[in-house]
């Protein structure tokens, strides 16, 4: 894994973390060291050179880019090209959200990484697949992949945002605030239709873990996120034009409400495609195993025939 930065239109540097087929496994098949890119390639935010198109994995709301490395390790070796993971604004090794964030900051910051990593597809987990969506509307994209996609059609999300949320940030009661975090987007399983009681009593318990205070640490983060996928509502007019072909997958066991988008969106628009993930949940691209890689590998590549299992590529070094 190579660790580097790249510059922002307004001057700000972006966290990103490099795979490349080539460093990822040794002659056994086993994980190569991971590596620094050079303090020069840091210090300019130049890319190392790549042997093949990128391609740029936008990570969700509450989380930063580390949870998704070995997601994209996954996707290098099936393509046996660069993957590319970027911690976004109000994370660590990044800028902090700018006054008037919104979609067109998440927008311009994407760009910035693809033409620093020469990529040209992009894979996208839930807000992530927002910004890549209202990305493709205005940038080529040579081919998209979205992973339960917070898109506001119709206002069709209005319900999802809790205005106790944000007060509770302002407040500094944070665990009342993830409280309603979770129960507003449903998106933690059956936990999410627990009491806000006995939710707020698993985030003083979760804040004790590494991730959990992490997460804790972004909810301010996640309230701007919110906010900038109400405030670029659209209607499906708004991605008729729409011309890069794009995957909309949604997990079985997801909230519903992003199935539904899905398939509007491919009911109305020739250059997407949806289809449903049975057994997963909504933090498919994070848990551990293959399948939802292979499926993403598949269309990125154009085809549903040219990619091997990590398994049977290890068995035959």
């Amino acid at each position: 894994m190579e660790t580097w930065t790249v510059e922002t239109d307004d001057g700000g540097r972006l966290e990103v973390h490099s795979f490349r087929p080539g460093l990822l496994t040794s002659a056994d098949g086993g994980p190569a060291a991971s590596r620094t890119a050079p303090d020069a390639a840091s210090a300019s935010g130049d890319a190392p050179p790549a042997e093949a198109p990128g391609v740029v994995v936008i990570h969700g709301t509450l989380v930063t880019d580390a949870l998704y490395r070995p997601f994209a390790r996954k996707l290098s070796l099936l393509l046996s090209r660069p993957v590319h993971c970027y911690n976004r604004r109000g994370r660590a090794g990044s800028p902090p959200q700018p006054d008037g964030y919104s979609a067109a900051t998440e927008v311009g910051d994407l760009a910035a990484v693809m033409r620093a990593t020469g990529s040209e597809d992009v894979v996208a987990h839930s807000y992530g697949g927002f910004v890549a969506l209202q990305a493709a509307r205005s940038m080529p994209i040579r081919r998209l992949v979205t992973y339960d996609a917070a898109v506001s059609l119709s206002g069709n999300l209005d319900h999802r945002w809790r205005p106790e949320l944000e007060q509770a940030v302002t407040d500094g009661q944070l665990n009342h605030a993830w409280a309603h975090l979770v129960q507003g987007l449903a998106t933690a399983g059956p936990v999410s239709y627990l009491p806000l009681g006995a939710l707020r009593m698993l985030s003083i318990l979760s804040a004790r873990t590494n991730l959990g205070a992490e997460m804790r640490q972004l909810l301010p983060t996640a309230v701007a996120e919110m906010r900038a996928v109400l405030d670029a509502n659209a209607e499906l007019n708004d991605f008729t034009g729409l011309t890069t072909p794009t995957l909309m997958l949604s997990g079985g066991w997801s909230p519903g409400y992003f199935a539904d988008t899905g398939r509007q969106l491919a009911a109305a628009v020739p250059a997407i495609e949806f289809a449903v993930v049975p057994g997963q949940l909504h933090e498919g691209p994070i848990r551990p195993g293959k399948r939802l890689a292979v499926r993403m590998a598949r269309f990125l590549n154009g085809t549903d025939g040219s990619i091997q299992s990590l398994s049977r590529r290890r068995r035959r070094r």
